[in-house]
């Protein structure tokens, strides 16, 4: 019975210290990962010049200007005209990816036709090598049809291949009961119908994970605008103006100029993050079909 009670009193006490180890490296995680945020955050908002500080960890200084000065001198950098265009190529490419991706996987999920196991399997394949494989050879198609150097041309691109991500959700689609498909029709509801009042209210998780990563892939891809831009400077994405800043020539005066930008970018990803969580997280914890 000591024995018995001994055992039982030390389990608390282990599980505590266990505990507390977790949380303790869980901590020191959020600390490796936060500190290069928090060095950003406070680089843009410094007085002094330069890449580095001579001596000395945090700023002497801190001022707006290199916020102010991030939208207003727009000589050399034209920062505000780099952010339209990555918006409109992000917001026209995230819907026209999603779209593409919700009717491949429904196709596929739903659908059974004579062709749909070899379509799969190519898209499967073609689908692990990265883009920037082609790039050059996307480049010179572009070229060809006269969009180089157009915001177009960097939708085109980021949308075309979007289909071949399919397998996520279609893997969620095939986890919706086709007992409801089989009633919609039973009571004369079409296909179309079936995917735009059944399936998609019903799968409003993966939809939010598509929207998320279809719209920071152009948000934040730097090779592909780089080859399709060239030396169209009024087209830059916010990617290809911020790594201007950097260059030789640039970085000691435009350093915390570029940190305030960095800043700014990370803002309609946050915002479009805790807009949708919402609807991911409900999904996630619920399901695809609740009770």
């Amino acid at each position: 019975m000591k024995n018995a009670a001994a055992e039982g009193g030390g389990r608390p006490k282990r599980g505590r210290a266990a505990n507390a180890l977790i949380y303790t490296a869980l901590s020191l995680l959020a600390l490796i990962w936060l500190t290069p945020i928090a060095y950003l955050v406070i680089s843009s908002f410094r007085a002094e010049k330069g890449a580095f500080l001579d001596g000395y960890i945090l700023p002497k200084g801190f001022t707006l200007d290199n916020y102010v000065r991030l939208f207003t001198d727009t000589a050399q950098f034209n920062y505000p005209r780099w952010f339209l265009n990555t918006l409109i190529v992000a917001v026209c490419s995230c819907i026209i990816s999603t779209l593409f991706v919700l009717m491949t996987a429904y196709v596929l999920s739903r659908l059974r036709f004579r062709l749909r196991r070899p379509i799969m399997n190519i898209a499967l394949v073609m689908g692990m090598f990265p883009g920037f494989m082609a790039m050059i050879a996307i480049y010179h198609l572009i070229k060809i049809v006269g969009l180089d150097k157009s915001l177009l041309a960097l939708i085109l691109v980021y949308s075309a291949g979007a289909g071949l991500s399919y397998y996520v959700m279609k893997g969620f689609f095939d986890t919706i009961p086709r007992a409801l498909d089989e009633a919609a029709i039973i009571d004369g509801a079409s296909r179309f119908r079936i995917f735009w009042q059944i399936t998609i209210p019903l799968s409003r998780p993966i939809i939010t994970y598509t929207v998320l990563t279809t719209f920071m892939a152009p948000w934040v891809d730097f090779i592909l605008a780089s080859i399709i831009m060239k030396d169209n400077y009024q087209n830059y994405t916010i990617a290809l103006g911020l790594f201007r800043m950097l260059e030789r020539e640039n970085i000691y005066n435009w350093y915390t100029v570029f940190c305030a930008g960095a800043v700014v970018v990370a803002i309609p990803i946050a915002i479009l993050f805790i807009a949708m969580q919402k609807n991911y997280v409900e999904g996630v914890t619920g399901g695809a079909v609740k009770g």
